[in-house]
């Protein structure tokens, strides 16, 4: 048999050293058919923008996403501009600025585009709905403005967004699915985790009712990998942050 000369096993040997060595961080490449989501997160303290990438795979007709990357809006939480909403579609420009960049062009057209207020703007929507209806129609302005693909800027219920954040912790935990050693998605035969949210001036327990007769009325229903899921979140006011806090100095004092 005809050997392979010796010059060329040593450049075959070096370069698969040099595969080897590489972190996949250093080839920045996205799979083909890759997309991407954008979703502002307009909290009671600040918002912070996320973008999220997904390829066509799914898991029992549910996609399978992560986080790539977030940009904290500079400034207060988008209710401080109660008396000047239009500040507030302005603090958004530069996190939409710099999502073009992290974005490629040709995707900007086809990336869905949420805004979702929680605490602060339920506070305000319940006391003076006029100034809410005037921050989400100047949000808006600013968010339709962008090249993306803007899909709503909505205030949550309390449930929807407790029911989001029991999602969030058991994907992030891997409960809904598992990848197995051939890279393929299966069930990971886990159970699903409650998650108890701390806020400023409450906290809420969230968790799975198992049989239907338990559901209450209030609850979420979730159709996620292929099962069905009933979401319960359970009040717990005065038990949040700042209120255990104050009773603590309270005590101090006393």
């Amino acid at each position: 048999r005809e050997l392979l000369p010796p010059w060329l096993v040593i450049v075959a040997g070096l370069t698969g050293i040099v595969l080897l060595c590489v972190s996949t961080k250093d080839v920045p490449v996205a799979p083909l058919g890759t997309k991407y989501g954008i979703v502002l997160d307009a909290g009671p303290s600040r918002t912070i923008l996320f973008i999220y990438q997904w390829t066509t795979t799914k898991a029992n007709k549910t996609g399978v996403i992560r986080g790539c990357s977030s940009c904290p809006v500079q400034g207060p939480g988008v209710s401080s501009y109660s008396d000047s909403p239009q500040k507030a579609g302005k603090s958004l420009e530069p996190c939409l600025n710099w999502a073009q960049n992290e974005i490629p062009a040709e995707q900007h057209s086809q990336t869905p585009l949420y805004l979702g207020a929680t605490a602060s703007m339920r506070q305000l929507n319940l006391t003076h709905p006029i100034l809410s209806d005037g921050l989400l129609a100047a949000l808006t302005g600013t968010l339709k403005s962008s090249p993306f693909n803007f899909q709503g800027a909505q205030i949550l219920s309390s449930p929807e967004e407790e029911a989001f954040n029991w999602v969030a912790v058991n994907y992030v935990l891997e409960n809904f699915f598992k990848y197995d050693w051939r890279g393929q998605l299966v069930p990971s035969g886990k159970g699903l985790a409650g998650v108890l949210s701390v806020g400023g001036t409450s906290a809420q327990l969230t968790c799975e009712l198992e049989e239907e007769k338990q559901a209450p009325k209030e609850g979420v229903r979730l159709q996620l990998y292929g099962q069905t899921h009933r979401v319960h979140s359970q009040q717990c006011p005065c038990h949040g942050t700042e209120r255990l806090r104050s009773r603590l100095l309270s005590v101090l004092i006393q």
